[in-house]
């Protein structure tokens, strides 16, 4: 005998969907980024995991741009707040390092950092926390309101070129072959400098050295009209 197909189901007889929430829609694009990375974060795809149809989403989140700000927020809730002990410098360094090893997780979203501006609870907590630290240590106003995008800029520009799961880089080979072979009449300060210039202390060497050079250049450069 030949095998009756089910009949249809009733939709009544269907379990309910869960209405949609802008933070359900945010946690489920948390949920792809970690399992499939942030390419994958898209609307259709989104819908697809909601099982709803891509439409629906923009009464929530305008466009792909918004949905990965929003996502990158959402991750920014695990940065937490500044930690005691050391001085402004140290807890200062030590927020942003926080920031930046989150980013590290997650390298796509560390290149989509770079350009995304979140608006967010959790980015707002970031910016009043490094506000802050900069304030109890005496640094002025103003020079403390552009120096939280340009330390911002070192984490995330650190973490989308170092982060973790890029492909093997074979143009830092290719530039690390060259140096080899550099000549010394043409270009001695390369030559003298070539195992720093590529290796140095690593990039988390590099990440705090870069932090604390700003925080003392911050502190230090007034702001010009």
């Amino acid at each position: 005998m030949t095998a009756q197909p089910d009949p249809p189901r009733s939709r009544r007889e269907r379990p309910a969907k869960s209405a949609l929430t802008r933070h359900g829609i945010v946690s489920a694009a948390v949920a792809i980024l970690r399992a499939e990375g942030l390419e994958k974060v898209t609307m259709r795809r989104l819908a697809q995991e909601l099982d709803t149809g891509p439409a629906s989403l923009y009464v929530y989140v305008r466009n792909t741009a918004e949905l990965h700000a929003a996502v990158l927020d959402e991750l920014l809730g695990t940065v937490g707040p500044a930690s005691a002990g050391g001085d402004w410098r140290e807890r200062l360094e030590r927020v942003l390092t926080a920031y930046t090893t989150m980013l590290f997780e997650h390298p796509t979203l560390a290149r989509s950092a770079l350009t995304a501006r979140p608006s967010g609870p959790n980015y707002l907590n970031l910016i009043e926390t490094l506000l802050a630290l900069l304030a109890e240590g005496d640094v002025p106003p103003v020079q403390a309101a552009l120096s939280v995008d340009l330390l911002l800029l070192h984490a995330t520009a650190t973490a989308a070129e170092h982060g973790a799961g890029k492909a093997p880089d074979e143009d830092w080979d290719a530039l690390r072959r060259t140096l080899e072979g550099i000549s010394e009449r043409i270009h001695p300060h390369i030559a003298a400098l070539d195992g720093v210039l590529l290796s140095g202390e690593g990039p988390e060497g590099r990440l705090s050295w870069g932090f604390r050079t700003l925080i003392a250049g911050i502190e230090r450069t007034a702001v010009t009209d």
